[in-house]
């Protein structure tokens, strides 16, 4: 099975969205995030603002644990050398020449010819050589140029050292078909092509992006770039899921960590600002208005059940009347009822069933200066099952470990943790959303002093209910 390369932009993409503005803090923690996708590249922004820049990517190359980064090695010898300086405290990094194909990106972004294009092809990638091996030749509006120029500018960047290729389209106008065959094209005519990582980065102006990527696959690109949120490029999140969904059938695969794509990728949205309006149910697993899920004491069990329906939940006549009943007792005390509130409702109210899983023991261990680990016992029918799981942090770790246990992999939908009493002995809530292979939500709460014991009960809550309803 081949592993396609996943390259995220969304800091390169953030810098030239003006409805995006980060802080220099909010810059490194989605790259920290991504990081602990174990997404493939991290893309870092252009360097414009020396002083800065410089900062922050040196900053994000000592912080990368398993991302590589890469770093724009601009125009000439002297932006070589200062993106090498930024990059070369990463424990992986490439350098990324990146050239307009097309004659009006040639004129309009770097004032050139085609000739001396062509030339800078070669020359940058060979002063890359002198810092690394690991370079990137990204060729820009690829779509739209001449094709003999095309296939001479892709074999000139792999012979003087290029070992990454991305072709663009730029513009996002091809049919997933058209660019499948222009990829075909690519090789068919640049036998070297085949000796390299061949990339795309499709535009998604048509809504096709995603498409144009695994025709792009299927035709033998093994390196794809997307966003965190869509800057108008595949999303990270839709990629995955169609690995998921169908990567078997063309015999694919990427190492992004799925279990925790929808908490990476909903923190990042939350500091570009992002309304949840902007994403499809097909990208969240939820209705798009959910967040904004208001109900109150006077509404009935109707309009109840139509809101269960609205987060996710598809429950039974009987559990529909129990959470109507429970969201009751909780309306008369508050002025109104949202969201999260409700989901609270549903998981301690409906389909409550026997323990097929109990927790026998858990031991966690965790630090600042070790990887934090889970030794996790759970007893079904008598018999009591061991997992051993490292993770990053320690539910983390813990979910991990429970995964090892049932030999199943369940997507997790949401998770929360919320204090319900003050003090230094407070009491913590944590709420899980597992999906089940059939794609139903199921939820479930755990309360404990220790919040990780609160997680792994609301985990093991969550499961029960699955293996009570799928045998």
């Amino acid at each position: 099975m081949r592993k396609v390369i996943l390259s995220d932009v969304t800091l390169r993409e953030s810098e030239s969205s003006a409805s995006h503005s980060l802080s220099f803090k909010e810059k490194i923690e989605i790259a920290k995030q991504m990081d602990k996708l174990h997404c493939d590249i991290i893309e870092m922004p252009k360097i414009k603002n020396t002083s800065t820049d410089v900062l922050l990517i040196k900053t994000i190359a000592s912080l990368m644990k398993h991302s590589e980064i890469a770093v724009d090695a601009g125009y000439d010898a002297a932006d070589v050398e200062t993106a090498y300086n930024c990059a070369k405290g990463a424990k992986k990094f490439s350098l990324k020449v990146s050239l307009p194909m097309s004659a009006v990106q040639m004129e309009f972004k770097c004032g050139k010819k085609p000739p001396v294009v062509m030339g800078m092809v070669t020359e940058l990638i060979a002063e890359c050589k002198k810092y690394t091996d690991n370079i990137e030749f990204s060729a820009e509006d690829a779509v739209r140029a001449e094709r003999p120029f095309l296939y001479q500018a892709i074999g000139d960047a792999i012979k003087a050292g290029a070992t990454r290729i991305t072709v663009c389209d730029s513009e996002g106008t091809m049919f997933p078909s058209e660019f499948g065959g222009f990829i075909s094209d690519i090789f068919e005519n640049v036998p070297s092509a085949k000796d390299v990582t061949l990339g795309v980065e499709v535009v998604d102006s048509m809504n096709m992006a995603s498409a144009s990527a695994f025709a792009a696959i299927e035709a033998g690109a093994t390196q794809v770039k997307v966003t965190a949120d869509n800057f108008n490029f595949p999303t990270v999140e839709k990629i995955a899921k169609i690995f998921t969904l169908r990567g078997d059938s063309i015999k694919v695969s990427s190492k992004i960590r799925t279990t925790e794509i929808r908490r990476v990728t909903g923190q990042i949205k939350r500091m570009l600002n992002t309304s949840k309006s902007e994403n499809t149910p097909f990208e969240t697993g939820v209705n798009e208005d959910s967040e904004t899920l208001t109900l109150d004491k006077n509404d009935t069990i109707a309009t109840v059940i139509k809101a269960v329906k609205k987060i996710g939940y598809d429950l039974s006549p009987e559990d529909n009347a129990n959470v109507y009943e429970a969201f009751k007792r909780v309306a008369v005390k508050k002025d109104f009822v949202g969201t999260k509130e409700l989901e609270a409702i549903i998981a301690s109210s409906a389909l409550q069933v026997p323990s097929i899983y109990s927790i026998g023991s858990y031991v966690i261990n965790s630090g600042n200066i070790i990887t934090a680990t889970a030794n996790i016992k759970l007893v079904k029918n008598g018999t009591e099952i061991s997992g051993v799981s490292v993770g990053d942090g320690p539910i983390d770790a813990a979910f991990l470990a429970i995964e090892q246990i049932i030999g199943h992999h369940y997507e997790l939908d949401d998770f929360q943790i919320k204090a319900v009493t003050e003090g230094r002995e407070a009491m913590g809530h944590a709420l899980v959303k597992l999906r089940s292979s059939t794609g139903k939500l199921y939820s479930g709460t755990g309360i404990s002093t220790d919040i990780i014991g609160a997680s792994i009960r609301a985990y093991v809550s969550a499961l029960n209910k699955i293996a009570y309803e799928e045998g």
